[in-house]
């Protein structure tokens, strides 16, 4: 693959930057660097105001249609936009399940009047979504739900009950997408479908989990009869299965690339760190530091190589690497910080950077897909290996 940029692709390189350097002003400069991973809560509202901000500016579903309120702009535009938003160091996104998941999902299984109805205020940056996968007992073997759907024979709504656990940003969400059961008696894959569900309705429960870090971007989720309408459900009844897979292989695309932009500030910091203290004068640091930097390029190379690859593995390649990759990154950044990055800067105690990316990237192996579930994914669906036995443990 040609991993060079055209001249088209450099002037709209070139309108993004202009676009980023003049809105990334006034109201918006305090939230310049804020809500990244573990610190979801910073300038929250300052941040959904930016959503709305990118909404007018046309840079939210860039590979929409333009009757949606796309720019049906190429692969490349999209992965240039998302490296100059890292580079940028612009506000964390609040919007990432609508855009990168939900709206995907809609264009691929939707009806044209879902399309229509939600795809457009994701483009406006106006109605923000979350995920309902996880349960208790159901998180890496998502097929072991148990949250039911029942329909109601007056209204032809679906009543959804049940329990979903680590729903990032349910407590300012406006929607749900939310898989359920809804052929009583089915096992595994099959009798889930799709829903899409207001959050501010009789029946939803959110309560908060307090991270590693202090903060609450997870929640539980307790459903009690909540309603979600018959027109609402995505894809075919009974057939979700497919549509929540469909939905998982979006997020490994390209949002992946300006992640590793992301990563590359993180690992620069590092650096700066280990210069300034002497820590660069160990070897043995020296040799991680490069180490990392290595395989942060080669990750790079592979997120391109597999940009819209039809292969069933390259997702769970991409989520398998790149968790570990950051995780070991946490580490060698209280490494290279040494005793003293155990220690709280100052009252009132808040983490420092390096703490926050140590905490946090603890469960970069587990969420999106426990690196156990790649592995088993990628020998099973790509090896073509025997599956693992599913037996009960005795």
């Amino acid at each position: 693959m040609d991993f060079r940029y055209s001249d088209e692709d450099e002037e709209f390189r070139a309108e993004v930057r202009e676009w980023l350097r003049e809105n990334l002003s006034g109201e918006f400069a305090a939230a310049v660097g804020t809500g990244g991973p573990g610190s979801e809560h910073e300038h929250f509202e300052i941040r959904r105001a930016w959503e709305r901000r990118l909404g007018e500016g046309g840079w939210i579903g860039l590979d929409w249609p333009k009757e949606y309120g796309g720019r049906e702009a190429t692969l490349m535009q999209q992965v240039i936009f998302g490296e100059e938003y890292a580079r940028a160091k612009a506000p964390g996104r609040v919007n990432h399940m609508g855009e990168n998941l939900l709206g995907p999902t809609v264009l691929a299984f939707g009806t044209d009047e879902q399309k229509a109805r939600f795809l457009p205020p994701i483009a406006r940056g106006e109605e923000l979504w979350c995920q309902g996968y996880s349960e208790p007992g159901a998180g890496s073997d998502l097929a072991a739900l148990r949250t039911s759907g029942t329909q109601d024979p007056e209204t032809g709504d679906w009543l959804i009950s049940g329990q979903k656990v680590w729903t990032s940003l349910a407590h300012e969400a406006d929607w749900i997408f939310v898989l359920a059961r809804t052929e009583p008696g089915s096992a595994k894959h099959k009798g889930i479908s799709f829903f899409l569900a207001p959050m501010d309705q009789p029946g939803i429960e959110i309560r908060p989990i307090v991270q590693l870090t202090g903060t609450s971007e997870f929640n539980e989720v307790f459903f009690d009869g909540a309603r979600a309408k018959n027109e609402h459900v995505v894809g075919q009844l009974g057939q979700g299965w497919g549509v929540a897979m469909g939905l998982l292989a979006f997020e490994r695309g390209v949002s992946t690339l300006a992640q590793q932009i992301g990563f590359e500030l993180e690992l620069q910091a590092v650096i700066d760190t280990a210069k300034a203290n002497g820590a660069i004068e160990d070897p043995a640091l020296r040799e991680r530091l490069l180490q990392a930097w290595i395989e942060l390029k080669v990750l790079r190379c592979n997120a391109l190589r597999t940009l819209g690859s039809p292969d069933p593995g390259a997702p769970s390649v991409a989520k398998l690497v790149w968790g570990t990759w950051h995780q070991r990154l946490g580490t060698l950044a209280m490494d290279v910080g040494g005793a003293e990055s155990t220690l709280a800067a100052e009252l009132p105690y808040e983490l420092t950077e390096p703490q926050r990316l140590f905490l946090f990237t603890k469960s970069d192996t587990i969420y999106g897909g426990s690196n156990e579930v790649q592995r088993n994914i990628i020998a099973e669906r790509v090896l073509g290996m025997p599956r693992e036995p599913r037996g009960e443990a005795k």
